[in-house]
């Protein structure tokens, strides 16, 4: 008869994390954190999205959750940190637009980076929100921050060209202290995608440019907005919009943004 310990499944570790497990599994658990680095390194980094969850959208936890992301819970799981990324920014996207459904923010639209989509029920999120939203699901990110790196950045640059319909320049901001990190494809609005690249200094600090088709019409300055410790400029320009978020100062993020418009609209 076999001593050995079965493998913890990442269905079991999200419960434990969720403090949903009965008592004898949830030690079996334990004793297996215990045992294995790997493995409690993993547990440490979903506590921490859980508690950055419910640091950043504290007043929508008594809502409903959204059926389709009820239905991505009980899928098969795929690629453990990749699925768990996907799922957090469909939590994240559904939470936002859940705040504006409920009237928890207002829904403006026009020539500022605000505009709503039409179809039944459907809302998008406001250009700054999104871009937070996603800025938020994907800065912490250890080992997977980006889907394509700085290193396969030609090919960055084509797939998200083609798949948003433009050709795309991620701006160089090594003179202001960030390298590109990389990016990835997002969801945004119904049935529409946007772009997210992702750069970092040399003390950690993450800054993340988010772009999508904007169809609201006018270009438009630089505009500001707050959210959470969150700083983004954002703006639109020949029928994108464009964010950029980080944690940090507006007169530093002024400068960025300043640069970035410089290189993405010559």
């Amino acid at each position: 008869m076999s001593t050995s310990n079965p493998p913890i499944t990442d269905a079991e570790l999200h419960a434990w994390v969720d403090d949903q497990l009965a008592p004898i599994d949830r030690e079996r658990v334990a004793a297996a954190l215990a045992r294995d680095p790997s493995l409690r390194e993993l547990a440490e980094h979903y506590l921490g999205q859980n508690e950055d969850l419910r640091r950043r959208f504290s007043c929508a936890t008594d809502e409903p959750a959204p059926g389709r992301l009820l239905q991505a819970a009980m899928a098969p799981a795929g690629s453990r940190l990749g699925r768990l990324a996907g799922l957090a920014a469909a939590l994240l996207l559904g939470v936002g637009a859940g705040w504006f459904a409920h009237g928890n923010f207002s829904q403006p639209s026009g020539p500022n980076g605000e505009s709503m989509a039409s179809g039944a029920g459907a809302v998008a999120l406001p250009l700054p929100r999104a871009a937070v939203v996603a800025h938020a699901a994907y800065a912490p990110e250890v080992r997977h921050p980006v889907e394509v790196r700085a290193d396969d950045e030609a090919h960055l640059v084509a797939w998200l060209s083609k798949r948003l319909g433009t050709r795309l320049s991620i701006p160089d901001l090594r003179q202001h202290g960030f390298s590109l990190v990389g990016g990835r494809l997002l969801p945004d609005a119904i049935g529409s995608v946007a772009a997210q690249f992702m750069f970092e200094s040399g003390t950690g600090q993450r800054l993340t440019l988010f772009v999508r088709r904007d169809s609201s019409g006018a270009d438009t300055a630089f505009r500001f907005a707050k959210t959470d410790g969150l700083t983004s400029f954002f703006w639109i320009d020949r029928g994108f919009g464009y964010a950029l978020s980080a944690e940090m100062p507006r007169e530093t993020m002024l400068e960025l943004a300043g640069a970035v418009h410089a290189q993405t609209s010559p």
